[in-house]
Formats: structure tokens, sequence, C-alpha cells
């Protein structure tokens, strides 16, 4: 009987251990969540140097960029979800103030966001812009003024309000 009462002790503690680890590992991960962020540039990172052409072959550079810039993809359905509320706020902005980066072959959307925004075609690496800004996902929205990152949103209702609105 002695060895049973032992062997019990002994399982108890095992599996009260288990149940310390266990915690102690589900509260390191949600830190982790907690902080980590799509975004490589946050708020007052300076953008990296860059030149690309736009479809309707206007250069843009880092210097020359003051607004929204929006990345998308064609194979992407959150995109395609945020697509309408992005060219509503577009519109809101005027044309010269957005900029979207569009990856993939989607002619209609491209043609949307042409009407709204300057659209900068991306390679598969993401070309010179997503290097820039080392935007690895779709979709990500910064707001840039001065070569510096003012606001990142995965959604436009997370962008702040441009004041005066």
């Amino acid at each position: 009987m002695p060895f049973v009462v032992a062997a019990l002790v002994l399982l108890g503690l095992l599996c009260l251990l288990n149940l310390l680890l266990t915690v102690g590992i589900l509260r390191r991960m949600r830190a982790q969540t907690a902080t980590a962020s799509p975004f490589a540039l946050r708020p007052g990172s300076a953008v990296g140097e860059f030149a690309a052409t736009t479809t309707d072959g206007e250069p843009l550079t880092a210097a020359t960029l003051d607004g929204t810039v929006a990345f998308f993809s064609a194979d992407c359905p959150a995109c395609h979800d945020s697509l309408p509320d992005f060219l509503a706020y577009a519109r809101e902005q005027g044309r010269d103030r957005v900029f979207a980066v569009f990856g993939g072959d989607d002619p209609e959307t491209v043609r949307a966001l042409a009407e709204v925004a300057h659209v900068v075609p991306a390679d598969l690496d993401g070309g010179p812009v997503a290097a820039a800004f080392r935007n690895t996902w779709t979709p990500a929205l910064y707001l840039v003024a001065g070569g510096r990152v003012v606001a990142t949103a995965g959604r436009v209702h997370e962008l702040p309000v441009p004041a005066g609105r």
C-alpha cells in the first residue's frame, strides 16, 4: 500500500509541474503575439530609398511619396474584401495623395485602383516599394509624410482620421 500512495503522490506532483509549465508557455506566447506586428516600419520610421514607375509611366521615389501607400495582392481574399472601403477612402483623399502597390494579375482591380490612386505593379519579390517599406504581407496600409511613416494599418477603418475631417 505505501508504494501505491507514493506513486500517486509522485504522479500528482508531475501533473502539477506539467500544468505550471503549460501556463508559463501560454503566458509567453500571449506576450509575443501581443507585441508582434506584421509591420517592420512603425510610426516614426524612415521609408527606404526606391525608384519605381506607375502604370501610367510616372516615376515614383521615396522623396515624392506623401500620403497613403497601400499594398494589395491579387490572390489575397482580405485585399478583395477591403477594396471597396479603400476605394472610397482614396476618393476622399484625392488621387495625388494615394499610392497602391499591386501584385498579381487582376486587370479589373488595377483599373479600379488606377482611378483613385497611382498604381505601382509589384514583382514576385514585392518590388522596390515593398523593399523600401520592408513589407511582406497584404493588405497593408501606411500613412507617409516627409519620408517617414506616420501610421500603419491592416484595414482602412484602422487608419487615423486626417486633421480637418
